[in-house]
């Protein structure tokens, strides 16, 4: 993990190195744009994907899959002041084979907002505040009896004082040293078995439960977001998005990650194509890693969690 940590972070120093230089260069090529007032847009992406088959010599199962993404912007800005508001939304299903039941494969709320008063050049004063949460219960499939999260378990809401870097309209990199995390686990059961960091419940010797557990916890530390975004080439645009946290309370060195990258290929005004990779490290999330015959996790810990979701159907994009 540390070796992950230590390419993001040359990563990033490299992309901020390079967007100095294009910001410059965007400055001496086009004027400044002093347009006071809001500006909305955002793009709405529904992919539908369906498979039958029927005495199949090669085998397989029949399947349909559904998942819906809604990405949107609300930003303002009024003389040296901007104010920044993005909503993301993504929701996915699968139905395979005889099974009936739909199950899920893609979950996501998250709401950020951040407000900057320009400082000097391109550094602005700036305060941000990040929730996430899911929109339905989660299973450890094929096992759809274990509950393993919900609305609100986890949810996380970050707030964050610090300095912005904001060269251009394609980077930005917000650095905030006092950073106050709250994790919410809104199930008890998951509460109770100490799920997302919370401390578990306690019991006594005869298995009689003597304290709930906890349904929240709050972390103070260091924050780091790092937005890059541009047009790769012509309809195909290519979006990036780093979070690091450390805790200065408890292992400050075990550096949470997510790191999201989104790559679009627009076909024509409604058919599109995304792939989106997701990486997380969260230091305090056990993971089962090992199953016996029985189907029982023989060990926990955390995990470098990976999600890769490709889509290709409707697509709507507006300004």
């Amino acid at each position: 993990m540390k070796h992950l940590i230590t390419a993001l972070l040359i990563a990033t120093c490299a992309i901020a190195h390079a967007q100095v230089t294009e910001g410059e260069d965007i400055l001496k090529t086009q004027s400044a744009d002093t347009t006071d007032g809001w500006d909305f847009g955002g793009l709405v992406s529904i992919n539908f994907t369906q498979v039958s088959l029927n005495n199949w010599a090669a085998g397989g199962e029949s399947s349909m899959s559904l998942s819906n993404l809604v990405s949107l912007f609300a930003d303002y800005k009024r003389g040296t002041s901007t104010w920044e508001n993005d909503l993301q939304l993504g929701y996915g299903v699968l139905q395979q084979g005889d099974n009936n039941d739909w199950l899920k494969t893609d979950d996501k709320i998250e709401l950020t907002s951040k407000y900057g008063k320009k400082a000097f050049k391109d550094w602005y004063y700036a305060a941000l505040l990040n929730f996430k949460t899911q929109f339905a219960p989660g299973y450890n499939y094929p096992n759809d009896s274990v509950k393993i999260s919900n609305f609100m378990a986890p949810g996380y809401l970050i707030g964050s004082i610090g300095m912005d870097y904001n060269p251009s309209k394609s980077f930005s990199l917000f650095i905030a040293p006092v950073t106050s995390k709250f994790t919410f686990v809104n199930d008890q059961t998951l509460a109770d078995a100490g799920a997302f960091g919370v401390d578990p419940a306690e019991y006594s010797d005869l298995g009689v439960k003597t304290r709930d557990g906890s349904t929240s916890r709050s972390e103070f530390g260091g924050y780091m977001r790092m937005l890059y975004k541009r047009t790769v080439m012509e309809n195909v645009t290519l979006q990036t998005r780093l979070d690091l946290f450390s805790n200065y309370q408890n292992n400050p060195q075990n550096i949470d990650v997510n790191w999201e990258t989104l790559l679009s290929l627009k076909v024509n005004k409604w058919i599109s194509a995304s792939i989106t990779a997701t990486v997380i490290y969260d230091d305090d999330i056990d993971i089962a890693e090992d199953t016996n015959s029985d189907g029982v996790a023989d060990s926990f810990g955390p995990r470098t969690q990976f999600k890769e979701v490709l889509g290709i159907g409707f697509n709507y994009k507006f300004d």
